[in-house]
Parts: structure tokens; sequence; C-alpha cells
């Protein structure tokens, strides 16, 4: 699976998606509420420190 935070505009929030391998969309939400959708602290705080538009592989 794949995490990618990408920035919003001044009318549209930043968003986090989750991807599975294939990269087929699994998860998408804002980044405010994070904390809402992923429950595991660590991917939390990776997910809080990836920089936008970066794209990281969680498992």
């Amino acid at each position: 699976m794949y995490v990618l935070k990408t920035k919003g505009t001044a009318k549209i929030p930043d968003y986090v998606q989750i991807r599975d391998n294939n990269f087929i969309l699994v998860n998408h939400f804002a980044l405010k509420s994070l904390e809402k959708h992923i429950e595991k602290i660590n991917l939390i705080e990776a997910i809080k420190n990836l920089e936008f538009g970066k794209l990281i592989k969680i498992s």
C-alpha cells in the first residue's frame, strides 16, 4: 500500500490518498480528519511528516 499527501488550495483542503499495490485508490480523506481515519500512531506521524506530493510505501 502507498500513501500520498496532496496540497490543497485556499478553498480546497489538503488530502491524503491511500492506494493499494496496483495503485488503486483505497481511501481518500482530508488531512484535518487524519486521526478519524488512521488509528496506527506510527502511520499518523509518518503522514504528518510526509512532504506534499511525495509517495511512501507502507506495506
